[in-house]
């Protein structure tokens, strides 16, 4: 059975996510974090444009439905309006999606009501109910005494009703575009790419709506095939040269559900995560908007932005990778802004979640209110410091805590590297994969190290035998 990871539940469409399984997710997620019978009971699913999202989507639904639960059907909406629709309603949520993978993998991620993602207790909860209905379709749930669950209830009295939500698309872009405070993006020349993904439609009606002039829309023709491929947040190659060609004052680009963003400048120079944070932390400190004059990072944020927040005198705070550990540090001290150098941004304030098109749009709004190019910004916000990361295959990822070789070449290098770089490993929460991660004074010394641990790697834990499509 396929677990829970960093971002929900993600696998290959209708090999190891399959309609069965998904059916069953959706009658646990019923179980677990629907209101209680006899309460009203809602729950809104969304999906990206994946050619096995309608699929999964329906069995999710059917799921829902055939434990109580009514659905709301939201389209194809991006990930952070599912997760506003979920705050608007109180109700909790799941988006069919597999972010920036390619179009034959697929997920389930879940939003607590409020569009909060779930803590580990309740996909624990969640994970556990779903053993359970796989092992035994026809058990109560765990929570309610025997007589009490739906098997002991009559069918027909159940079943839950669906109905699609024709305006969600459009709350969702009025609620991004409230962000502004009423400013505009008059004659700000913006290229855009949409990764073939949820945001086709929404990213380039904000942009419009708040008055920016559109050069380029690319990844705008979403086929179901095409998501994510050759374009998008993690290949800005052809939205660079957009930029360029076109003239375009900036450049974003967006992942297939839209809750991330990197940015191009004039130049063609792409401008990731890191660097936006720290251009909006430098822009909410200089107002005093930023809650606790903190921000909050993950790991693999690079040392460069950590010299460059000391400088600015803005307190760093850092967690494990995943924006859910972002947003659960936010929310437990009151702060206001994360993110990761991925290009997820959370701005607490305003969302539940990253969220790419609320970014880029605040990114436009602030190179509008300071009349400077991104360029010059960007140049300025952070030194970086060379970084290589490696996605290395292994036979026995679950090995790597105790791969005691492993780790004693990672100490060797971090002895090299001095205060002047860093190390870090860590086996991907989504794919059959280690990450390895090198920071060094120059990029040979990085890629050096980092070949030898990833040769570590394979002595230690065996190259794979095979790959997949993922």
């Amino acid at each position: 059975m396929l677990r829970f990871g960093t971002d929900g539940v993600r696998g290959l469409a209708n090999v190891e996510l399959t309609p069965e399984l998904v059916l069953a997710l959706g009658r646990a997620a019923a179980r677990v974090l629907a209101s209680p019978p006899g309460s009203e009971r809602r729950f809104i699913v969304g999906r990206d444009t994946r050619l096995s999202g309608p699929l999964l989507q329906a069995a999710l639904s059917a799921g829902l439905v055939s434990e109580g639960v009514d659905v709301t059907d939201a389209g194809v909406l991006a990930t952070p309006g599912v997760a506003y629709l979920s705050a608007e309603q109180a109700a909790p949520a799941a988006v069919i999606s597999a972010s920036h993978n390619r179009y034959w993998d697929n997920g389930v991620k879940f939003f607590s009501a409020g569009g909060s993602k779930l803590p580990d207790s309740v996909e624990d909860a969640l994970e556990a109910e779903l053993e359970v209905l796989l092992a035994h379709p026809y058990a109560v749930p765990s929570s309610q005494p025997s007589g009490t669950g739906p098997a002991a209830t009559a069918g027909h009295a159940l079943v839950g009703r669906m109905e699609m939500d024709a305006g969600a698309l459009e709350r969702y872009e009025r609620h991004v575009l409230f962000a502004l405070e009423g400013r505009r993006l008059d004659g700000l020349r913006v290229a855009l790419d949409c990764a073939n993904g949820a945001a086709f439609a929404s990213a380039p009606a904000v942009f419009e709506r708040a008055g920016a002039v559109l050069v380029a829309v690319l990844g705008s023709e979403p086929n179901g095939t095409n998501i994510n491929e050759n374009c998008g947040s993690t290949d800005p190659g052809k939205l660079a040269r957009a930029v360029v060609e076109e003239g375009a004052d900036l450049g974003l680009a967006f992942d297939g559900d839209a809750d991330r963003v990197i940015a191009v400048d004039a130049g063609g120079n792409v401008v990731d995560g890191d660097r936006l944070l720290a251009l909006f932390a430098t822009d909410l400190s200089g107002r005093s908007l930023l809650s606790g004059g903190t921000v909050v990072v993950t790991v693999m944020t690079n040392l460069g932005f950590h010299k460059a927040m000391k400088a600015a005198g803005v307190q760093v705070e850092t967690v494990g990778v995943g924006d859910r550990n972002v947003l659960e540090a936010l929310d437990s001290h009151g702060w206001a802004l994360g993110g990761e150098q991925s290009g997820h941004i959370v701005f607490r304030s305003l969302a539940t979640t990253g969220d790419g098109v609320l970014s880029g749009l605040l990114l436009a709004d602030l190179i509008t209110r300071r009349g400077t190019r991104l360029e010059d910004m960007a140049a300025g916000a952070l030194e970086r410091f060379p970084q290589v990361l490696r996605n290395v295959a292994v036979s026995e990822r679950d090995g790597l805590k105790q791969a005691e070789a492993v780790w004693d070449e990672v100490r060797k290098v971090e002895a090299e590297l001095g205060g002047g770089g860093r190390v870090l490993l860590r086996p991907s929460g989504t794919e059959p994969l280690v990450r390895v991660m090198v920071e060094a004074p120059s990029q040979a010394l990085a890629e050096a190290a980092v070949e030898r641990i990833v040769a570590a790697l394979h002595a230690t834990l065996g190259a794979p035998t095979s790959s997949g499509g993922s």
